[in-house]
């Protein structure tokens, strides 16, 4: 009877365990995520001071995560109001960036595969991107093109960008204060809501 008690104690403490790392580890890579915004990033996500769930999670996904020496990557999931990214919509990333040698911009599907599209186009960097005359940046997303800087989004449900940036002076502590202004991103319209 006791090893079988033992037994069922262990099992269900295998099960517990197991699962919050799941839960911890499916929505993010762990504890010392920082908010800009609708941008969220895990900056010692890379270093060797990574907690277990940032290395458990960057195993599960099969990622290679920036070293804080490199850069650092910001993801939206959202827009700036907290709603979820939506292809099917028009979007709008506008504003400045925290100063950085090279940027990249790309949109993703909810899974983290690049869309493709007969644009053959599924992101941006800083050197290929037309700047507005005070140093800010524009960029417009939407299943249809449009003139500027624009990204397709395959009209898919739900969309996630990511913001690289390298070779960067942003050092960010697990404090939320301590998060770079970056880029608002606004849900402009979505073909279901009345135009008037």
């Amino acid at each position: 009877m006791r090893s079988l008690l033992f037994l069922l104690t262990l099992a269900i403490g295998a099960a517990l365990g197991l699962g919050l790392t799941w839960i911890t580890t499916v929505n993010g890579y762990g504890p010392g995520l920082v908010r800009s915004g609708p941008w969220e990033t895990w900056p010692r996500a890379g270093t060797e001071t990574a907690d277990p769930y940032a290395r458990a999670a960057f195993a599960r996904a099969g990622e290679l995560p920036l070293e804080l020496a490199d850069g650092i990557a910001f993801v939206a999931d959202t827009d700036s109001s907290g709603k979820p990214l939506d292809g099917r919509c028009d979007i709008r990333v506008s504003g400045g960036l925290p100063q950085a040698r090279f940027w990249t911009l790309t949109v993703t599907d909810r899974d983290g595969r690049l869309i493709e599209n007969a644009a053959d186009r599924t992101g941006f960097t800083s050197t290929e991107v037309v700047w507005n005359r005070d140093s800010t940046l524009d960029v417009a997303l939407g299943p249809r093109a449009r003139a500027g800087n624009w990204l397709p989004t395959g009209a898919r449900d739900r969309i996630v960008l990511t913001f690289r940036l390298y070779d960067t002076s942003v050092g960010l502590a697990n404090r939320t204060s301590d998060a770079p202004q970056m880029p608002k991103v606004v849900t402009e319209r979505c073909p279901w809501e009345r135009t008037s």
